[in-house]
């Protein structure tokens, strides 16, 4: 058995802003594994800045894992930690190596094409004209569920796209998420949910910058509207300390982007635990290639969550790896007439 890694960097169609800055490019890696005739693709996907392995070590890792992959998966996912992303793609080139078809890692309706998975519409930060075309694209393609990026923009404006929304469409025709990736601080917080909750926001996601456990704890208990957390779960590692932040924070959701915290193992991890606190929850994909997001969709797919999931990233990039992926109004699809740029990864 021998592994390699790649590195690419994806482009984006357009400067995409969040919270923490506009994103212009994105690097990923995928490891590659071959074994008997066989070979088997994952991406380990490192989002900068925000991957608790966004490390000088990283690469070096990356050829480790390659060098010893003879150890197996369930030993290298242990040696690795500390390195959630390469956890996750590992885990997908081993469940790829496995497959009877390399990139279809979980057959399922959703690969045959049959059945697509609700996702919903993501709305990047930038002017309120930029907010506002994004807004009506995405109604008009017809999603019932949007998220809108805030905190990086004045929050009156942001308030003010909402009520746009909300006049035209009520929380039974479209479902308002939003996502403020810890852009408000605890002292105002709490002020800012209050108003976001007139407009009949489903949930938000991360309000304040995550370590802040106990001034969480607190919002979540006062909330005037569901909190989701996700940044908060990033260097969580032992199962003892996911139920001891359930325990504490006691949130409303969880939202699971694999390549932030241990692939589809480290997830499974979770949602047992999600389980037994009665938290609901959803996956989201994490700026992934279409590598990483098909088998992240894959995966998703047999999990029978009916949520809107947030796997509508494939169409960012300009140099995206060609795949059957597609989102048909507000559904992402599996199209068995699509077809894979194998030639850039040398696959057979």
């Amino acid at each position: 058995m021998e592994a390699y890694y790649r590195k690419h960097i994806l482009d984006f169609k357009r400067p995409s802003g969040t919270s923490r800055g506009v994103l212009r490019q994105k690097e990923t890696w995928f490891i590659v594994i071959e074994n008997n005739g066989k070979t088997g693709v994952g991406e380990c996907g490192l989002l900068a800045g925000l991957s608790i392995d966004d490390r000088p070590d990283y690469e070096s890792k990356l050829q480790w894992t390659c060098n010893h992959i003879g150890l197996g998966f369930e030993q290298l996912w242990t040696d690795l930690l500390e390195y959630p992303s390469i956890q996750c793609g590992l885990e997908q080139a081993f469940r790829s190596l496995s497959a009877a078809q390399p990139f279809e890692l979980y057959p399922s309706s959703f690969t045959r094409g049959e059945k697509g998975i609700p996702i919903n519409g993501l709305i990047w930060m930038g002017d309120e004209d930029f907010m506002k075309s994004q807004i009506k694209e995405k109604i008009d393609q017809g999603f019932s569920c949007i998220k809108m990026k805030i905190g990086a923009i004045d929050f009156s404006t942001e308030i003010k796209l909402l009520t746009a929304i909300r006049k035209e469409f009520s929380a039974t025709d479209i479902e308002l998420r939003v996502d403020a990736n810890g852009a408000f601080s605890p002292e105002d917080a709490l002020s800012k949910l209050r108003r976001l909750a007139t407009l009949d926001i489903h949930s938000i996601e991360q309000p304040i910058r995550q370590g802040q456990w106990e001034a969480m704890a607190e919002l979540c208990s006062k909330t005037p509207l569901p909190i989701a957390l996700d940044e908060e779960l990033i260097g969580v590692f032992e199962p003892e300390d996911k139920k001891k932040l359930l325990q504490i924070m006691k949130p409303q959701y969880l939202i699971f982007k694999p390549s932030l915290i241990g692939g589809f193992k480290g997830v499974n991890t979770w949602i047992k635990l999600c389980e037994e606190a009665a938290v609901d929850w959803w996956v989201t994909s994490a700026l992934e290639s279409n590598i990483g997001l098909n088998a992240i969709a894959q995966w998703t797919y047999t999990l029978n969550n009916s949520m809107p999931q947030g796997l509508g990233t494939g169409s960012l990039y300009t140099n995206n790896i060609s795949s059957p992926l597609q989102v048909i109004g507000e559904n992402l699809y599996y199209k068995r007439n699509g077809n894979w740029d194998t030639e850039y990864l040398k696959l057979n």
